[in-house]
């Protein structure tokens, strides 16, 4: 109805975001950023004494799925390549890299840290001679842990 209070509790929006690659680029924008998640594995148990004839669940060691950033290709961008040449064997440059959720003046409502990321996989964009779309690369980052702060 019209003179309503608002409720001025709403969901955040999803399109405003930043991502800090550490000591790589920091000023490359991302189209897209997904796989911030993280899970308890779960462990079966049962003693042999137990009236119960069914296992129990407690929580187990946690663990975190590769986060996967999406970015349109530049003409001699090639940070993701020479980030991901730099393996060699079991050494790598690790970063920690900070994605951030912004409000409508660009400051942070939530921010992902993730620990220790490093490049596992490339995929370059698909090449189509009757399309018009924007060239897009994909990065997937495993991380050894995921931090979540507000505001």
């Amino acid at each position: 109805m019209a003179g309503e209070a608002q409720d001025n509790n709403w969901p955040l929006p999803k399109f405003y975001f930043s991502v800090d690659l550490g000591s790589q680029d920091s000023t490359t924008s991302f189209q897209e950023v997904s796989g911030l998640d993280i899970e308890a594995q779960p462990i079966e148990y049962r003693h042999g004494d137990s009236p119960e004839f069914s296992t129990i669940k407690m929580p187990g060691l946690k663990k975190s799925g590769n986060v996967t950033l999406k970015k349109g290709i530049f003409v001699d961008d090639n940070n993701f390549w020479t980030w991901f040449e730099a393996i060699k064997m079991n050494t790598i440059q690790r970063e920690t890299v900070v994605i951030k959720l912004l409000d409508e003046e660009g400051n942070p409502t939530m921010t992902w840290t993730l620990a220790n990321a490093w490049p596992t996989k490339i995929t370059g964009t698909d090449l189509k001679s009757d399309s018009n779309e924007v060239a897009v690369e994909t990065i997937e980052l495993a991380h050894e842990g995921i931090t979540i702060e507000n505001g």
